[in-house]
């Protein structure tokens, strides 16, 4: 490393945040990376550490090569620290913005100091990348001529694309909604990844290496799947896991009450200029989001920019610790507590709540929820006698995660098999059906951006030995892109 005691001479600095105050008047993104000099010093703290495990297992799920681009940052060799990032990651503008940076929590240094800034750096190598110009097209050198269809634009499916266009084949990667994306697109909100300057700055740069998008293509529903077998050498299935998890509680008929991803689908297209006949806004209204994870926050994030009347966001489990505790071990992931930057907005929080039933009044519409505190004994909770409130609510969201694919499009068509938890049962990234294969959260359930940017580049090698019956020319880790 070029400054072995770098850990010990810088502090952490993070980037600096647009005050609330402004940044709920907009949807744009609102951090502020750091001047030049100051990243470089960021990537000294990188300490030399012998077992890096930020990129093992318990860190980067894609391998980055993280201790390597840390130096080439701090040497000032930034177009050899973008060729590093690329060797591993198809898409670190994505990771840079939106990842939880498990990298950084498995960090050595994060055992007793602030970890190192690994996901900012990560971000503003690939951001100088595209100002410089090094990162542009790259056309295939060779065509095999073996054509893949792709069902599904998220991570998983775009990084597979990616992958399988590198080795030379046809991919045409085929969505059932008006833009390509997937989860980035519809589902993580403008204002932490932007979607005209960021995702479809990559899409237009796939396309120009040759991959092919088709949109309002739903596959299984409006266009049977046994069209692309007859016309593809292979079919990938990367369609996430879409079926969210109800609350079946009484009144759940009622008006205004709506899964996640609806109001953020409704909420991020709108920003792109779509318009809906049946508008889902928070604009005077008193919201609850049930479910207190990433998804319940966004909907937080986009209900304080819509102009809610207020905001709750209530959660069945209990608090999060605020820091590791002895069932979570270094380098594993912490489930510590974390305000997001949409949380942090204007937003209450409130734990160990049960959702007893929905009220509604006489024409149908939500007025709140019967809701009791409990206490947890073990895996079970009991609820608290004398404890039972009504929480206001004008419009309901339900974010509390999601059961698996949806079982209605390819999986019904092909009579797929799937595992007990619904997903697409694969062996390697292999279905039931010979030929078609499966990639990201409708073969492993939901999961991370990153995760699924990994099932795309794995299950990319595994069908590219399939339709040339030799050895993969994809690497896990593209070597030629190391040399600087």
């Amino acid at each position: 490393m070029g400054k072995i005691t770098g850990f010990k001479d810088y502090e952490r600095k993070n980037f600096t945040l647009e005050p609330v105050v402004d940044r709920i008047k907009h949807y744009n993104e609102f951090t502020t990376p750091l001047c030049k000099d100051d990243m470089e010093l960021q990537g000294a703290r990188c300490m030399d550490c012998g077992v890096p495990f930020c990129h093992s297992n318990y860190g980067c799920p894609v391998g980055n090569l993280i201790p390597q681009f840390n130096d080439q940052v701090y040497r000032g060799k930034w177009e050899g620290a973008f060729r590093t990032l690329m060797s591993t990651n198809n898409f670190p503008e994505f990771t840079g913005r939106v990842c939880p940076a498990i990298c950084e929590t498995a960090c050595v240094l994060g055992m007793n100091e602030t970890s190192v800034g690994i996901k900012n750096i990560e971000y503003e190598i690939i951001e100088k990348a595209y100002r410089k110009g090094w990162m542009k097209a790259q056309i295939p050198k060779i065509q095999t001529g073996k054509n893949v269809a792709i069902v599904g634009s998220g991570p998983a499916g775009l990084a597979c694309a990616n992958q399988l266009n590198k080795a030379g084949h046809n991919v045409t990667v085929y969505e059932k909604d008006k833009r390509i994306g997937g989860l980035v697109r519809y589902g993580i909100p403008n204002f932490k990844l932007d979607k005209k300057d960021v995702v479809q700055r990559r899409v237009d740069l796939m396309s120009t290496e040759g991959v092919k998008f088709i949109t309002d293509a739903n596959i299984g529903v409006d266009i049977e799947i046994a069209n692309l077998q007859e016309t593809n050498d292979a079919v990938i299935i990367t369609t996430g896991a879409g079926s969210p998890r109800d609350l079946p509680i009484p009144n759940r008929d009622a008006n205004n009450i709506h899964f996640a991803m609806k109001f953020l689908s409704q909420a991020n297209g709108r920003v792109e200029g779509e318009t809906f006949e049946d508008d889902i806004l928070a604009t005077d209204k008193h919201v609850v989001v049930i479910g207190g994870g990433d998804t319940g926050s966004d909907c937080v994030g986009n209900s304080i920019r819509q102009g809610a009347a207020s905001v709750t966001q209530i959660e069945l489990m209990p608090k999060a610790p605020l820091e590791r505790t002895a069932d979570m071990p270094w380098p594993t992931y912490p489930r510590v507590f974390k305000m997001s930057t949409s949380q942090a907005e204007g937003c209450t929080l409130d734990y160990n709540i049960l959702s007893k039933s929905f009220i509604k009044d006489e024409n149908d519409n939500v007025t709140g929820i019967n809701c009791v505190r409990i206490e947890w004994e073990g895996r079970g909770f009991n609820e608290i006698e004398g404890s039972e409130f009504i929480l206001k609510a004008d419009l309901i969201m339900l974010a509390m995660g999601f059961l698996g694919p949806l079982q209605d499009d390819v999986i019904k068509e092909l009579s797929l098999e799937t595992d007990e938890r619904s997903n697409i049962k694969t062996i390697g990234f292999k279905t039931s059906i010979d030929g078609v294969f499966s990639a990201g959260d409708c073969r492993r359930g939901q999961s991370l951006v990153v995760w699924a940017i990994h099932e795309g580049r794995e299950c990319a090698r595994e069908v590219d030995e399939f339709l040339t019956n030799s050895k993969t020319m994809l690497n896990a880790r593209d070597k030629s892109l190391c040399e600087l």
